[in-house]
């Protein structure tokens, strides 16, 4: 049996398919694998992570490039947040040097509010977000990004602007909350 398995696993390798394994970023048990910036106090909470006070990022140790990132989130009706991936700068996290996939139901210019990227693409479904917990997948591969919010394609886009680099759980204001960060390199 031991020598079947050995072999199928070899096979895999060989044929080109490699078992991609899933990357536990956050399960409520510390923040190991990122860095803090900015002035927002996180705390941990049984399984949930949620910021306070300043804006603030946290920002992933390592850097990714083709991935399949997946977290959920709960918000108030004002707040403020996002998931930046691709960034340039760990130091100095923008929409104008990462793609910034929005969580901002109440955002002024509603072009690019929760589910779109920021000055990249609006998202196709208005869909609210507020007072429950969503999940959001975040698959980066090559020049296409295709965001999925609460099972909904919201974005479906190819863009070459940003092709590697660090993600940050984003706190701007409101009640944030983030559990089950999982990435899957692809």
């Amino acid at each position: 049996m031991r020598f079947l398995s050995t072999a199928l696993l070899i096979g895999f390798f060989l044929s080109g398919q490699l078992i991609n394994a899933q990357t536990i970023l956050f399960d409520g048990s510390n923040l190991d694998h990122f860095e803090q910036l900015g002035e927002t106090n996180w705390t941990i909470s049984g399984d949930i992570v949620e910021g306070t006070g300043g804006s603030g990022h946290l920002v992933t140790k390592e850097s990714y490039t083709d991935f399949l990132l997946t977290l959920e989130f709960w918000v108030d009706d004002p707040a403020n947040s996002g998931v930046f991936i691709r960034c340039q700068d760990p130091e100095m996290i923008s929409p104008n040097n990462c793609y910034e996939v929005n969580i901002f139901d109440q955002r002024p210019d509603q072009t690019y509010r929760t589910g779109g990227i920021v000055y990249f693409a609006a998202p196709a479904a208005h869909i609210d977000a507020a007072e429950r917990w969503n999940t959001y997948e975040i698959r980066a591969q090559g020049n296409q990004l295709l965001i999925t919010l609460n099972d909904v394609i919201t974005v479906d886009m190819d863009d070459d602007t940003y092709s590697s680099g660090p993600l940050t759980l984003q706190y701007g204001n409101g009640i944030i909350r983030f559990r089950n960060v999982q990435i899957e390199r692809l």
